[in-house]
């Protein structure tokens, strides 16, 4: 049987589209998140199809473009009305012409990942989400942090293309502003490590987390329960096997596996054993 958004346009989103979406993650039983809904917009691209019943968006969709780098796929939501109906497909065929031949990477679900598959996306690793009020264990990491600067950010910058693999000035410059705590670890020759911790509904999400070993990726989560009182959320590459038990040991329970794809190329860029955890799964 036909759906009733068919034969609807799917149409660029706006910041004026913030409300809807969050009122659409908000449908599917995500968290609404209107503060990470608004950080996408400003630097990706949205696109969405409209409600025919004039109740905001019935589908949404944001892509994150990294200059040569792979673009993100996040957030591809359909309204509970309109599930099973073939909309999700539709919009990911929109998305992957639209990138016209850009290489494309994002976290799935379980239940969204047989549906990337048939699109041409292949597994190229998974992520952990653990959430918790977390307590450091043992004794204290031994690297020192401190909050980032304004005077920080060229070398974040540096560090981040290098280990990320593309170049993502235009996420990485709106952190100061994004999230809640900025912080950096560093030595004589500069900066080591950073993270961030932002919003979200009911945690403050980790991310990015970029380090140089694992004791300063320790170190930089360490310094974050300071500056919060709400439960920490973080997505761990599992290969990060000794950060994952250390943050376990600290209270942080395991939540959900998400698996990382990609499109037109054969992995992501970057070196992932200084990459930690994703600024968020929706936009890598």
């Amino acid at each position: 049987m036909p759906s009733p958004l068919d034969e609807l346009p799917i149409r660029r989103l706006t910041h004026g589209d913030l409300t809807s979406c969050a009122d659409l993650s908000e449908n599917r039983g995500w968290p609404r998140d209107d503060h990470k809904w608004g950080l996408l917009l400003a630097a990706g691209t949205g696109y969405g199809i409209d409600d025919p019943g004039g109740k905001g968006l019935a589908t949404a969709c944001v892509v994150t473009a990294y200059g040569s780098g792979p673009a993100a796929i996040g957030m591809l939501l359909v309204a509970d009305a309109y599930a099973r109906q073939g909309a999700g497909q539709r919009m990911m065929r929109h998305v992957i012409a639209e990138s016209d031949g850009v290489p494309l990477t994002l976290y799935a679900t379980a239940l969204g990942r047989p549906l990337y598959e048939r699109l041409g996306f292949r597994d190229v690793g998974r992520a952990e989400m653990v959430r918790g009020h977390f307590v450091p264990p043992g004794p204290a990491p031994a690297v020192a942090t401190r909050p980032a600067t304004a005077g920080d950010l060229p070398g974040i910058l540096r560090l981040d293309h290098e280990v990320f693999g593309a170049d993502r000035t235009h996420l990485i410059t709106r952190l100061p502003a994004f999230a809640d705590q900025l912080r950096v670890a560093e030595d004589a020759d500069g900066i080591t490590g950073y993270t961030a911790a932002w919003p979200s509904t009911d945690s403050q999400v980790v991310g990015p987390l970029i380090a140089r070993d694992t004791a300063t990726a320790q170190a930089l989560i360490a310094s974050l329960p300071a500056g919060t009182d709400r439960p920490l959320r973080a997505d761990i590459d599992v290969r990060h096997t000794e950060l994952l038990d250390w943050v376990k040991a600290g209270g942080m329970e395991p939540v959900a596996f998400n698996t990382v794809m990609v499109r037109g190329i054969p992995d992501l860029p970057g070196d992932w054993t200084r990459r930690f955890t994703p600024l968020t799964v929706a936009a890598g």
